[in-house]
């Protein structure tokens, strides 16, 4: 083979040059944007905070809604989301606090409402029903139990946590 077949004209130099540079260049200005956008995805997720909720001496053996508010963070935006919990005191005076989210579309459940089940938790949207421990009943729409709150009791106070699945 001849030198001549493999030398690179002028042209072919100055093409190859500027097209890596060029692409360099947008490399250089397009990596900070993406990780600015993707960023916050990668961070990993703050655990919630413990949230004062009531007073021990408000909970009773039939389950009471109680509404609060968690600080949430996401990405860039901070927010103060209202959330509820129903709170009540079992047999053996254990504090339960369950979340009011049904298992089935995501409604909310309310305890008593339903005239015909009047010890259950009751979803209005398609008529599921929940045992006062939180379990779903049989034969209706919720597939599972509701969420229970991770608890704390400190200096007479009800903290809530995260609403997270109960342990089988």
């Amino acid at each position: 083979m001849s030198e001549k077949n493999h030398r690179v004209s002028r042209r072919q130099f100055l093409n190859y040059t500027l097209t890596g540079v060029g692409g360099f260049m947008a490399a250089g200005m397009l990596m900070p944007m993406v990780r600015f956008a993707i960023d916050p995805v990668l961070k990993a997720g703050a655990e919630q905070d413990l949230v004062a909720v009531a007073s021990v001496d408000e909970i009773t053996n039939e389950p009471q809604r109680f509404d609060f508010k968690v600080h949430q963070v996401d990405a860039w935006y901070e927010s103060e989301e209202p959330r509820s919990a129903w709170v009540y005191k079992d047999e053996s005076g254990n504090i339960i606090a369950l979340s009011p989210v049904c298992k089935h579309l995501g409604c909310t459940v309310n305890w008593a409402s339903d005239p015909q089940n009047p010890d259950k938790f009751f979803c209005p949207c398609h008529y599921g029903l929940y045992y006062k421990d939180g379990r779903n009943v049989e034969g209706t729409p919720p597939i599972a139990p509701l969420d229970v709150y991770v608890h704390e009791v400190k200096d007479g106070t009800l903290y809530l946590g995260a609403a997270k699945p109960p342990q089988s």
